[in-house]
């Protein structure tokens, strides 16, 4: 595996109640995100265990890929959709690939 790889695992807060509006949003968006060439994964969960939790995997060819998603059209396009959506501001933790089956 590449050693410029980055992943990143997003939890996200649904506001009471929204969750299922959230994820609607977020699996249109995901559609925007298959055009982006160095989004190598961007996947959508939700959790099992907690009504409000909405969680992405995402893995990046490199720190550009990563920048430019972050940057994209679609990424400032859905800012203003969360309005009322979100319970508080994503919780991002980066990552490091170093071993797995699919990437």
């Amino acid at each position: 595996m590449s050693e410029a790889k980055i992943a990143v695992l997003a939890k996200l807060t649904a506001a009471e109640g929204k969750r299922d509006e959230l994820v609607a949003l977020f699996s249109t968006h995901v559609q925007a995100v298959n055009a982006e060439t160095g989004t190598e994964v961007y996947a959508l969960h939700v959790d099992s265990a907690d009504e409000v939790t909405v969680w992405f995997y995402e893995v990046y060819t490199d720190k550009a890929s990563l920048d430019a998603h972050g940057t994209s059209e679609a990424m400032k396009a859905l800012g203003p959709k969360l309005k009322g959506l979100m319970a508080g501001r994503p919780e991002l933790t980066m990552l490091k690939p170093i071993a797995a089956k699919g990437l």
